[in-house]
């Protein structure tokens, strides 16, 4: 059991080009997600998929909180969101506004454009949100 250092991660890549390819770690580390969410926002909330979230809150229609698992540094990270709301047979493209409210929750409101109406505070089937940043 030790411990394995390194500044760069290095390839011959020979199956495409048979050149040498490398990439800083300090890349990957800073460049990644460091928290993700898959969930169904309608009737009970259901994550399908995750990395380092404990759990999503419904607050209301529309509300969500994700729950972060290990803190964000502060509250300056960037969560990154995309939706989409099924209605009968037509889909619609999902809005959701992200913001952190505290290094371990992401508030997050949800809704749909209606041509018609415009915009639509609503639950919506698919919500996908990335927060990237630096870990506590």
């Amino acid at each position: 059991n030790g411990t394995i250092a390194f500044d760069t991660l290095t390839t011959s890549d020979s199956v495409k080009t048979s050149t040498e390819k490398s990439i800083d770690t300090s890349y990957i580390f800073n460049g990644v997600a460091k928290a993700w969410v898959n969930f169904d926002g309608t009737g009970t909330v259901s994550i399908r998929d995750d990395l380092n979230t404990t759990s999503i809150t419904d607050n209301a229609v529309s509300s969500f909180t994700m729950n972060i698992t290990n803190a964000m540094a502060n509250t300056n990270s960037a969560p990154v969101t995309a939706g989409q709301r099924f209605e009968s047979s037509t889909s619609y493209a999902g809005k959701i506004d992200a913001n952190m409210i505290s290094s371990s929750t992401v508030r997050l409101l949800t809704g749909y454009e209606d041509t018609q109406t415009g915009q639509v505070p609503a639950d919506l089937d698919f919500n996908h949100i990335a927060v990237f940043g630096d870990l506590a």
